[in-house]
C-alpha cells in the first residue's frame, strides 16, 4: 500500500528481483509456446489421421485420385513435415534469456 507520496514500502532492490522474476517467467511461457512446438504436433497428429484414411482407402477412392493414393503420401508427408519440426525444436531448443546482475551484485569499487 502506498501513502500520499508514492512510497509503496518496497526497495530498489525487491522491485529488481521482482522483474527478474517477471522475465523468467516470461521466457518460460515463450519456450513452451515456441510455434515449432505447436506447428510440429499438429502436423504429427494430422499426419497421422491422414496416413490412416490412405491406408484404409478403398480403390474406389484412389480410383478418384487417377491411381494414387493421395491420402498416404499427404499423411507421410505431414508427419515427416512434423517430425522436422519436433527435431529442429530438440536440437535447437529456445536459448534462455541472459541473467541481468542486480545493481546491488556489482562490485565496489
Amino acid at each position: 500500500m502506498s501513502d500520499e507520496y508514492g512510497y509503496s514500502g518496497f526497495s530498489d532492490r525487491d522491485l529488481q528481483r521482482e522483474v527478474l522474476d517477471l522475465e523468467h517467467k516470461s521466457a518460460t511461457a515463450a519456450r513452451i509456446f515456441d510455434l515449432r512446438r505447436i506447428i510440429g504436433v499438429l502436423f504429427v497428429v494430422y499426419g497421422i489421421i491422414v496416413t490412416i484414411a490412405g491406408i484404409t482407402a478403398s480403390d474406389a477412392e484412389i480410383a478418384k485420385a487417377q491411381g494414387v493414393n493421395i491420402n498416404l503420401w499427404t499423411g507421410i508427408g505431414m508427419l515427416l513435415l512434423g517430425l522436422f519440426f519436433l527435431v529442429w525444436l530438440k536440437l535447437r531448443p529456445t536459448p534462455p534469456p541472459l541473467p541481468q546482475a542486480a545493481p546491488d551484485d556489482e562490485p565496489h569499487e
